[in-house]
């Protein structure tokens, strides 16, 4: 062996081969993230389909003691103008008794000022049994407690959407709807 062939042991810089261990991993992350995303994006509603998903209605076309049904998205909902005496009879019961116990307070949303119109009542249109659509006063049938009857199999529903007799586990679901005015109420999805 020759002097000229005894050479130092190469020195490693730790730190520079972290550094490019670390951004070559963020870069492969980064670049799988670029491309996964618009397939993850792809399962997104398209824009279309949101806007079908809500509807504005304004409330002041229903006659006191009449309703209105909508279909958004293909799933009925109600909004009934209730009477002074519908909406008595709806405070005044025993919530206690119920079999889905829920106050009639409890299923109206705030106006914009923080108040709650209690004629107005928004709840969906599918029986909680399964799934028939209920007949009410625009039908000629308020079944036994002045609310909704579903002729399927029985059950009946007071003048706030609450189940009180029949086969029916729960009282009509109440939607996610807001007041955009006090006669304007947009239901959503």
């Amino acid at each position: 062996m020759s002097a000229s062939d005894t050479t130092a042991p190469e020195q490693v810089d730790e730190d520079r081969r972290d550094f490019i261990h670390i951004a070559t991993i963020a870069a492969t992350v980064g670049g799988a993230g670029l491309v996964a995303y618009p397939f993850i994006d792809q399962m997104n509603a398209a824009g279309d389909t949101k806007a079908a998903s809500s509807l504005e209605v304004d409330i002041s076309k229903i006659p006191m003691g009449g309703e209105i049904r909508v279909l958004i998205g293909g799933k009925p909902f109600f909004l009934r103008h209730r009477t002074p005496e519908e909406v008595a009879a709806a405070v005044n019961t025993d919530v206690a008794k119920l079999p889905d116990p829920e106050s009639d307070e409890d299923r109206l949303v705030q106006l914009p000022d923080g108040t709650r119109n209690a004629a107005i009542l928004i709840t969906s249109g599918a029986c909680t049994h399964l799934g028939c659509v209920p007949v009410g006063p625009a039908q000629g049938s308020v079944g036994d407690y002045g609310g909704w009857y579903c002729p399927c199999h029985g059950s009946h529903y007071d003048t706030s959407g609450r189940i009180r007799k029949g086969p029916a586990p729960s009282n009509l679901p109440v939607p996610d709807y807001e007041w955009v005015s006090p006669t304007l109420v947009k239901i959503s999805l």
